[in-house]
């Protein structure tokens, strides 16, 4: 499905019904609105990991635009501060009131910058393996990717993150997802799932190679401080590409009486790829605890 957001067709897909009978009444669920990573990749990349929360949520799956099955629009506008209207505007056009917005590394910094550029409009964050702000802990990364991913890929991370006089092209997106996107994990992924992907290599391109580029400038640490709603933090220790640290600040930069902060040991991107019990346990209690 799609629908017109600032200018551009986005695609979202929906899992579950908003109403469930219950006794006498229909039960209103709450909606669950996921924003995917990439930047390049789309929705699918949740599924079918997430679809156990159905019962409790009606979930909303939404391609950021230049992403997935949603337009490009402009590229001067693939932009977080974009990206996190496209969210609000999104979900007025559904007439989507409160959502809970999860989202997951690249989604995860959407999501913050939906939160606080509109910070009255959700009911709650989740926020997985992501960072507030760009170009963090760069030697931890390319020691972590060493460790678990061996010399080829340490190196291709020091090229990526240490070394930005080299040109980050086509050949060596192609050689990341190759020799370090298996060190993400612990568990190895499913192979499907990115066959399943539409992937989209042009806006990750865009956001990671661009010089002056927007991935290792944004700060959104001094806006933190405006997030009104609670607030669920997630990230795995062994993480290469945002580091439990990137986690760990965010915590302590949200509002104290809003953050629920969950460390993951043996964990790595993501969490649920290594950890889907305990972090499936997590998010369903946090979904479903009351205001």
């Amino acid at each position: 499905m799609h629908v017109s957001v600032n200018g551009v067709r986005l695609f979202f897909d929906v899992e579950g019904t908003k109403f469930v009978p219950d006794g006498p009444m229909m039960r209103e669920k709450p909606v669950l609105l996921m924003l995917h990573g990439g930047p390049g990749a789309d929705h699918s990349i949740y599924r079918p990991a997430y679809s156990a929360l159905s019962d409790i949520a009606q979930i909303v799956y939404l391609d950021h635009r230049g992403n997935g099955r949603s337009e490009d629009g402009p590229r001067e506008r693939w932009t977080l501060a974009q990206w996190g209207d496209d969210v609000h505007a999104f979900c007025e056009a559904l007439g989507i009131v409160d959502p809970i917005v999860l989202g997951a590394s690249f989604g995860g910094t959407v999501a913050l910058s939906y939160a606080t550029r509109h910070p009255d409009h959700p009911s709650r964050l989740i926020l997985i393996s992501t960072e507030a702000a760009g170009g963090s802990y760069r030697e931890r990364r390319v020691a972590l990717f060493e460790r678990f991913g061996g010399p080829e890929a340490g190196a291709l991370a020091r090229r990526r993150f240490l070394q930005p006089e080299l040109p980050w092209d086509e050949a060596a997106r192609v050689a990341w997802l190759r020799l370090a996107l298996p060190a993400y994990t612990r568990r190895p992924r499913d192979p499907n799932m990115a066959r399943r992907a539409v992937n989209r290599p042009a806006v990750g391109l865009h956001w990671f190679a661009r010089p002056g580029g927007e991935s290792d400038a944004f700060d959104m640490f001094p806006d933190l401080g405006r997030v009104r709603c609670p607030t669920l933090v997630l990230g795995g220790e062994d993480d290469p590409m945002h580091p439990i640290e990137s986690q760990a600040d965010i915590a302590a930069a949200l509002p104290a009486h809003l953050v629920q902060f969950e460390r993951f040991a043996d964990c790595g991107h993501g969490v649920m790829q290594d950890a889907p019990e305990r972090a499936m346990a997590v998010i369903r209690d946090f979904i479903a605890r009351p205001k």
